[in-house]
This record gives C-alpha cells, structure tokens and sequence, in this order.
C-alpha cells in the first residue's frame, strides 16, 4: 500500500509540474498487451512469466483505459501503472538491478455515498451526467429500470430521479464505476422504484428485474474460481483480481450460450486460448474461454438462443486444467456473472425478506429527505491533466 501511495504522488506531481517525461495514454482498440511490452523495450519474458491467472488479467485492459508511463531523457521506460479493474492497477517498474518487474496493486481511492435527486430538464442521461459529470452512472441508471418497460426516450421535462449510489473519488474526482443503490423513476404520474439487494435489483415487492437474466453456460457446474475485483492472496503475499468465474468440468463437457444475442468473436485470445464471445442486448457480452473446440455451425455474426450450443470445455491458453472462464461484461466492464444468473424472480425467504425489507426502509428515508429538498446540486467541474482511472 506504501509502494502505491508513493508511486501515485509522483506521478501526481510530475503530471502538475507538466513534466515532458511523464504521459498519460489511451490504451488502443485490439492492443495485446505483448505488443505494448515490445513498443517500449520492455521484454516479452515479463509477460511469459507471469502466472495463468496474472496473464488472463493482462488481457482484460480495456480499449480506451487510461494509463501512465514515465520514461527518462533517453526515451527508457522506467515506470508504468495500467488500471486492469476498479480496484487494481498494473504495476511495471524497475528493480535495484535495472531488471523490469511487474506487480498487481490496489489503486487508492476514497468512496463516497450520496443521493442524487433532481427534475429532467435535457434527458435523463444528459442531466444526470451534468450533475455528477459520470456517463457510467447514466446507464446505471437506465439499466436498474430493463425490466420495467419504461421507454427513456418518452421521458418528460419536469420528470423526477432520485439516485441512491456509491462514488470512488481519486485526487477530489469521481472515477471508477458507481455503485447504485436505489433507485427512483416518476414519470407520468407513476413512480418505479428499485432496490438492491444481493448484487440484484428488486421492485419493493421483492419482485426481480428480470429483463436480462443468464443460465448458467454449464450444466450442474462447480464453481472453482469466483469473481473478485480485488483480493489479498496470503500465501503468496500479494493481490490477484479475477474478472469472470471458472467452472471445473471434464475436457469436452458441453458449453450453452447463457443468453440470446450475436456471436461477435471466435478465435484465440492471448492467455484465454480458444475464445468465443456473444454480444447481447443492452451492451452485455458474454466470453467463454480455454475452449476445446467450437460446436458445429457456430461463426462469427451469427444469431444464437439462451441454451444453444456454442462451445465444448477444454484447456487452451494459459489454463492448469480443463474448465471454463466465464466473463461479463456490462458496457465492457467486467461484472460478476453470478449476479445476473436466472435463480429466483422474488424474495421468498423470511429471513432473507426481513433483510430486504429493511434496505428498502433505510433507502425510502433517503430518497424521502432527498426529494423534499428541491435544491438542484451543483454541477459538475471538468479539469485538465487529472489522471482518470
């Protein structure tokens, strides 16, 4: 944690004392990382070596990510910091020999709760980026309402929203993807509320929104790997993130599509091996990974249905055995694929009704006090030369 602290405050004060030595870049569109290693004279070896596991998360840096690269007089890379998740960030550096090394750190951040709460004016995207200056808290917010039917397109000047969410904040500015927890649509004289519970978002009957659910690509599988944006592994004393979740299952074992959609990619895909990626509606895709093989028929472009068969389980890639890395994604984000699998469309459990219950009173008393307060908040403030994670 030290280590991140100093790395961040110097490349804070080069970037304000607008040092020539320090940039701040764009990751491109269909960049491996190999080639980044090869453009800067960093060796192939630093990503050879790395642990299966390290290397599917080489491959998760998303186009357009923004990263930091410090290089000395002579053009020598000396230091790099890649975010690879919300949570972690890429960590390239030199040791006291001058040999590169690579390490995975958290990124320091501090988190905020707040409510926003206002009236349409532009549209509901417009407005609510205005306000907190987040496109991801946009489509948050629309995404929470799939199941409700609500056309945005048809939403009235004067229309209410109330936002309960979660902001990291990096150097007093909003980054990262919030985190909502309620949420309040009044629109034609009706009000849709929604809440969450248990990475879900219900209506206040426990009622599910189930516009966009998965089934699980494997039949009776075992989980062996869960998701996690961040984690302390206390064996080998340092953090490891994994973006998607691994079932274990024999070699061959057959692979559904977890949902309707597009086949957007087949082919390989650095350390997941044989990959096979379906977009879905609403900015969703799925990926399945270290595959044996394609099943008969499927290509790229095609349509497939929740439940056709795409894919056989193996152990292409970087893998220690034949099993299936299952990722989503919302807007290329990575989400959990366990929180939008199709279990249950309502809270039937007592106990867990009572918990539920009391979300939607703590929430209920915010979106109250919010909407009784018709003071707009300020608008957001855009800087120049702030490192953006």
């Amino acid at each position: 944690m030290l280590r991140a602290l100093i790395i961040f405050s110097f490349l804070f004060l080069n970037l304000y004392a607008l040092e020539p030595t320090v940039k701040e870049l764009s990751w491109p569109n269909g960049s491996h990382f190999l080639n980044f290693l090869e453009n800067n004279k960093i060796p192939l070896s630093l990503y050879y070596n790395l642990s299966s596991e390290d290397q599917e998360l080489a491959a998760e840096i998303i186009a357009g990510t923004k990263y930091q690269i410090l290089k000395d007089n002579d053009g020598n890379t000396l230091q790099v910091l890649i975010p690879v998740s919300d949570e972690l960030q890429m960590h390239i550096f030199r040791d006291d020999n001058d040999n590169f090394k690579l390490e995975y750190i958290p990124i320091s951040y501090q988190s905020e709760d707040k409510v926003l709460s206002l009236k349409v004016e532009k549209s509901v995207s417009e407005d609510i980026f205005d306000y907190t200056g987040s496109g991801t808290l946009a489509l948050g917010f629309k995404d929470v309402f799939k199941g409700s039917n609500i056309d945005f397109k048809k939403i009235n000047k004067g229309d209410r929203i109330v936002i309960v969410y979660n902001q990291k904040k990096r150097m007093g500015r909003s980054f990262g993807t919030p985190e909502i927890y309620a949420a309040l649509l009044e629109t034609k004289n009706k009000r849709y509320v929604m809440y969450k519970f248990e990475d879900k978002f219900y209506d206040r009957n426990g009622k599910k929104n189930d516009k966009f659910l998965l089934v699980r690509p494997l039949l009776n599988a075992r989980i062996t790997s869960a998701f996690t944006l961040k984690r302390w592994h206390p064996i080998l004393r340092r953090y490891r993130a994994h973006l998607g979740v691994d079932y274990g299952a024999p070699r061959g074992t057959p692979i559904r599509a977890a949902g309707d959609g597009t086949v957007k990619f087949m082919g390989t895909k650095s350390g997941y091996g044989q990959v096979l990626i379906i977009r879905h509606p609403g900015g969703y895709e799925t990926l399945y990974a270290h595959l044996n093989g394609f099943a008969k028929g499927i290509r790229s472009g095609m349509s497939v249905k929740q439940g056709t068969l795409i894919a056989y389980v193996g152990t292409s890639g970087m893998s220690t055995g034949p099993h299936l890395h299952f990722g989503l994604y919302l807007n290329n984000k990575p989400i959990n694929p366990e929180s939008a699998i199709k279990v249950v469309k309502s809270i039937e459990d007592k106990k867990a009704a009572a918990k539920f219950k009391a979300v939607v009173s703590e929430k209920d008393t915010l979106i109250k006090k919010a909407m009784a307060d018709d003071t707009l908040p300020p608008k957001a403030e855009f800087f120049p030369n702030v490192i953006e994670f």
